[in-house]
């Protein structure tokens, strides 16, 4: 995605080695490693700060500069956590794109639902250090108590995790998954679609880069849209357009992707109501 990223950043003028220089600093899931290396940032006078993938990383930025804009890009809701004033008007050093996939739980635990028999139980995989969890949860049972479907929910935080939780959902005898938004997922998506593959657990995920290498179905907002307008954000605030007057970005569309192969791989049918409404089909 650091391509879409760079992308919008030549569309705005500005050449990655050219009119300016990024450079990249990893956490790889260590939270408690943000302080530093933003202290490090804030110490070399950085023109900007771009966060992506989590809200913790983006609320480490917002905590660690009053100063430096911030553009971040995040899977839910920016107002609820703290992050800017509001979507309109962000106020203060911030502001960027959000997916706000977390919001899709419902829709996606209903799509989910026409794939599968009456009475399945679905699984719902969910990172429990995610700060929109609850909310996730609350949408997904409150969508699952509307339609009468059952539901079990459990947690995975790391790759252990994901290994244990998998194994409970075959014990538990889960008729499918629905493998909730978060960063930690995104990056484990070869490890989770070869587990859910392996079991043929039909699966839903939230978003495009799930379903293109090997996932069953992925709906929500393209991440590469997310990127590239994070992108185009930087080089507007780098021509002197403060993050305060630049509104948070919000999708305008969710796409749902269909993958045809996986689905023959284990053994499921997609309904033609389904494929009828899928923006995009992979064979």
């Amino acid at each position: 995605m650091t391509r879409a990223l760079r992308a919008g950043l030549t569309e705005s003028g500005f050449i990655d080695g050219k009119d300016l220089t990024i450079e990249y600093r990893w956490a790889h899931d260590n939270y408690d490693s943000l302080p530093a290396l933003l202290a490090d940032l804030v110490k070399r006078q950085v023109a900007g700060i771009v966060t992506v993938g989590a809200e913790p990383l983006a609320l480490a930025a917002k905590a660690a500069t009053n100063k430096i804009p911030i553009v971040f890009v995040i899977d839910g809701d920016p107002v609820s956590i703290g992050l800017v004033e509001s979507i309109n008007r962000p106020g203060g050093n911030v502001t960027g794109m959000s997916l706000m996939s977390s919001t899709l739980e419902a829709k996606r635990l209903e799509l989910l639902s026409e794939l599968i028999p009456k009475g399945t139980k679905i699984a719902i995989l969910v990172n429990p250090d995610y700060p929109d969890t609850d909310f996730q949860l609350g949408s997904v049972e409150t969508a699952a108590s509307n339609i009468g479907q059952k539901i079990h929910v459990l947690n995975a935080r790391d790759e252990d995790e994901l290994n244990t939780a998998f194994t409970t959902i075959v014990e538990q005898r889960a008729g499918a998954l629905l493998v909730a938004a978060d960063p930690f997922f995104s990056r484990s998506h070869d490890q989770i679609i070869a587990l859910a593959n392996r079991f043929k657990l039909p699966a839903i995920y939230g978003s495009r880069e799930f379903a293109v290498t090997g996932g069953l179905i992925s709906y929500g907002a393209s991440v590469a849209t997310a990127y590239h307008g994070a992108g185009i954000y930087v080089g507007k605030i780098l021509k002197g357009v403060k993050p305060a007057d630049l509104p948070v970005q919000l999708p305008t569309k969710f796409e749902l992707v269909i993958n045809l192969k996986a689905a023959k791989a284990i053994g499921i049918e997609i309904t033609p109501t389904l494929l009828s409404r899928a923006d995009e089909i992979i064979e």
